[in-house]
Order: structure tokens, then C-alpha cells, then sequence
């Protein structure tokens, strides 16, 4: 299972000049169990925030996030998560860098690099088994940073755009790979975006925030059939729709 409730979540951070920055107001969403769904805004509305609390790396000034009935109280091995600078250890190979995690929880040598090489080939990177993340490509690096998140086996996959500092040649494809690997490991993703392309092309739902302090001003759903076809008439409507709605609710860049 991965179902995510979020309820009345709000943060606020502490200024220099004693006053508080309203980050996220009134948070309230709820994500099902082997949903993709995208949360779409503009730089600075919270997106980080809001992905850092679910994943219990920061505490919330207010409000609960409860994963399968439980509430998220510090990290979990339940909750994976991806970032944007890949976070590889640069003296450890591509395998290594996959088995860490689980090297942490104490798992015996032979079963960890068992679940480390499943993964490497679930990512095609195989052949780089024993490379080191500066002789791979940036695509590379972030397809072993998911491979390194799903060895953990999570039942919640966060990503932070992921794959934002990468060429669109390059973005394309991983797009479409971490479509494939979802639908192999039936993982709930809540990835952070601020294309409205790559939220239409990947997500079963879009959650649009407005800008800070983030709110929830937007929930559309993106029916189209998989595998989608970006140069489509239907792409192109559902695209529309999605920018026509935050141009009436929500400001986005």
C-alpha cells in the first residue's frame, strides 16, 4: 500500500527581522495508492517544502501527513526520495551507491548487492556496474540515484524535479524510463515539477500550487491513455486546459 493524506498542513519559516514567511497554507490532498501524481508550480510556491515534510526530513508548524494510516514522523524507509543534484557518493561505484541505503539498515553483503544489480538492470545501466558517477552522463547519474530510492523499496517515491538540469533530448527519455519503471514496480510518485509538459505527459493527477504562500488552488485530473504522444491533437488539448485553468486561478512561470 502507499496512500498519502495530507491534512491542514501550513509552514512558516523565522526572518531575520523576527517576521515569519508564510511557505505553505492550508495543505490538504490526498494521494492513492499507485497514483503518479505531479505537483506543478512556480519557483519559490513551496513544491520543495511541501516533498521535504512528507518525507519527514523537516517538521510541519502545523497540520498531519499520515502514509497508510500512519503518521510521518521523522524519515521512513517507507518513503524513498530522488533529488534534483543527484546526491551520489563520488568514491563509491554505481553499485555501491545503489546498495547504500541498505547497507545502513544492516543488510548482509550477498542479499544487498543482489537487490542493488535488480535494480541496475530495471535502469539499463548494467554495464556501468563498477563505474564511478564521474564517468556517467547527468542522465545516468539520476537514473542510478532512482535505481539507489527503489532498492530501499519504498512504497512512496518522491522526486524533486528530478530531471530539471538536464537537456530536453535527455529529459524526454528518462521521462518516459521512469514511466516504464513505475508501471513495473507499481510505487505512488509524488514528483515536483514546474513544466506544465512534463506534469501532462507523466501524471495521473496535477496539483497546481499557487505562488507563495502555496496553495492548492488546482486539482486536474490528465485522462489521457498511456503511452502518451506529446505531438497529439488530445496532448496538446489536455496541455491547454491545464495552462487555461492556471491563468484564471493561479499565476505560474
Amino acid at each position: 500500500m502507499g496512500k498519502l493524506e495530507i491534512r491542514n498542513l501550513n509552514q512558516s519559516f523565522r526572518k531575520d527581522d523576527g517576521s515569519d514567511l508564510v511557505v505553505l497554507d492550508q495543505i490538504s490532498l490526498d494521494v492513492e495508492d499507485k497514483e503518479f501524481v505531479c505537483i506543478l508550480g512556480s519557483s519559490g510556491c513551496g513544491k520543495t517544502t511541501l516533498l521535504r515534510l512528507i518525507a519527514g526530513l523537516d517538521e510541519a508548524q502545523s497540520g498531519s501527513i499520515v502514509l497508510d494510516g500512519e503518521e510521518i514522523r521523522g524519515t521512513s524507509s517507507k518513503v524513498g526520495m530522488v533529488f534534483q543534484e543527484y546526491s551520489l557518493f563520488p568514491w563509491r561505484t554505481v553499485i555501491d551507491n545503489i546498495a547504500f541505503g541498505l547497507q545502513m539498515q544492516g543488510v548482509p553483503l550477498d542479499e544487498r548487492i543482489r537487490v542493488a544489480e535488480h535494480y541496475l538492470k530495471l535502469v539499463n545501466l548494467t554495464q556501468f556496474r563498477n563505474s564511478y558517477p564521474a564517468e556517467l552522463s547527468g542522465g545516468m547519474r539520476q537514473r542510478v540515484a532512482v535505481a539507489r530510492a527503489l532498492a530501499l523499496d519504498p512504497v512512496l517515491l518522491l522526486m524533486d524535479e528530478p530531471f530539471g538540469a538536464l537537456d530536453a533530448q535527455t529529459r524526454n527519455m528518462l521521462q518516459k524510463e521512469l514511466l516504464e519503471i513505475w508501471e513495473k514496480t507499481k510505487k505512488t510518485i509524488v514528483f515536483i515539477t514546474h513544466s506544465v509538459d512534463e506534469a501532462v505527459y507523466l501524471a495521473d493527477r496535477i496539483i497546481v500550487l499557487s505562488p507563495r504562500p502555496g496553495r492548492i488552488c488546482q486539482i486536474f485530473p490528465a485522462d489521457l491513455k498511456r503511452p502518451r504522444d506529446r505531438t497529439s491533437v488530445e496532448f496538446a488539448q489536455v496541455r491547454r486546459q491545464v495552462l487555461d485553468l492556471i491563468g484564471q486561478h493561479c499565476s505560474i512561470q
